[in-house]
């Protein structure tokens, strides 16, 4: 990590992007985000589910790539290399030699069936930090299975721990695993570069991102392996407030959360519904009383909320201290957050603009990089080349005839 105080913090940290889907490609994103120089390797010959139409370099606009594809790979530059070709491998391999970080997430042994595994590529590159981010490692009876979201979520019991009891299964939206695989991958990047700091040799990192899962829910494995039981399914209650859940206010599909956290928010609230007989009552004084009784308060809190707009309902307990937030549709939380820090105006090579979540985390006055688009097919293929390993135009011009670069 060589940012001076007025650069990125990982200014010079280049970054070899082997990931697909989500997992990968959101760590090597943190780590680009954070000014290190990713270089995404893409084929025109392999569909990479999360990009779309694909847009090559010749094409004039980017925009049609989806949203997904844009969100996990801004600030990355991309370099078209076909690794079924024995000159595409060797190619792969030289940009290796000078990599800081190479990030993938094949399935375990497809890295080394292309010659390009950490065993082979260390022997070049002893400082390379290799991140490989399997479904379930690269070791163990599980090694070879394949692996998607909704699969790990399964497997890892993350399904029974959302939703109600007596529910189907039910799974966390937005690529859950993918996001808490790529964090959990972006923190060993990081820990590995320090090291080696001190020590000149990189790492190899064997992530699992079921593994990942589980550390999610690891309380409620804590409990289970002291009480040998399944947890139960709480939905929108909690085990340590009550009442607490997600109420229907007027109008159409409008909700407000509450949560009531001690006695004292409980009187508060008491006092916002006019203190009513029944909330008036001695057993609701204390937080086991009212988890008992959860079901009566939930019907005559809701009674209260579907006669009040949400937003009515989240200024009236904010005025007595009670924490409550309206439920937001996703376009209410970008329109509202146009100019707060958390979006930014990114700004596509034709013209308009898009606004994107930003980095949710600052370095005093040390400046993130700068946000760009994600790049187009092969657009930087001799801008790489060129600055990553020197090769002239001729070898370039060469590649690309033999079938190595597409």
């Amino acid at each position: 990590m060589n940012g001076s105080l007025g650069n990125p913090p990982l200014t010079g940290i280049r970054v070899l992007d082997f990931g697909h889907i989500v997992a990968a490609p959101f760590c090597t994103r943190i780590l680009a985000d954070l000014g290190a120089d990713v270089v995404k390797i893409e084929t025109n010959l392999r569909k990479d589910f999360a990009g779309g139409t694909r847009s090559t370099a010749t094409a004039k606009h980017c925009e049609e790539r989806p949203p997904a594809y844009h969100n996990i790979n801004r600030n990355k530059r991309s370099l078209t290399i076909n690794l079924k070709t024995d000159l595409g491998k060797a190619l792969a391999a030289r940009m290796a030699e000078m990599a800081d970080v190479l990030v993938e997430n094949f399935s375990a042994g497809v890295m080394d069936r292309l010659g390009l595994g950490h065993d082979r590529l260390k022997v070049k590159n002893p400082r390379l930090v290799f991140v490989s981010m399997s479904g379930y490692g690269h070791k163990g009876p599980r090694r070879h299975w394949r692996s998607m979201n909704l699969n790990l979520q399964a497997y890892s019991g993350l399904m029974m721990a959302t939703g109600n009891e007596g529910d189907p299964p039910l799974a966390i939206s937005n690529s859950w695993n993918d996001f808490v695989g790529g964090l959990h991958a972006c923190f060993g990047v990081l820990q590995a570069l320090t090291d080696r700091n001190h020590s000149g040799l990189g790492a190899y990192i064997d992530l699992s991102q079921f593994e990942c899962s589980v550390a999610s829910i690891g309380s409620l494995l804590c409990a289970a392996s002291i009480d040998h039981e399944g947890s139960f399914r709480t939905g929108n209650r909690s085990t340590v407030a009550a009442p607490q859940g997600c109420y229907r206010c007027a109008g159409e599909d409008k909700w407000c959360v509450i949560t009531v956290e001690d006695d004292a928010q409980w009187q508060a609230l008491v006092g916002m519904l006019g203190n009513p007989s029944w909330a008036t009552e001695p057993k609701l004084h204390t937080l086991l009383g009212r988890m008992q009784s959860q079901d009566e308060i939930d019907a005559a809190l809701e009674q209260w909320t579907s006669q009040l707009q949400n937003n009515e309902v989240e200024n009236l307990l904010h005025t007595v201290g009670v924490p409550a937030e309206r439920v937001r549709h996703i376009d209410e939380v970008v329109e509202s957050s146009r100019n707060q820090s958390v979006f930014h105006a990114m700004t596509y090579p034709s013209g308009p603009s898009r606004l994107v979540a930003g980095v949710p985390f600052a370095f005093g006055q040390r400046p993130l990089a700068s946000l760009k688009p994600a790049p187009l097919l092969g657009e930087h293929n001799r801008d790489i080349l060129r600055q990553w390993i020197g090769i002239s135009e001729q070898e370039i011009t060469e590649l690309e005839s033999q079938g190595a670069l597409q």
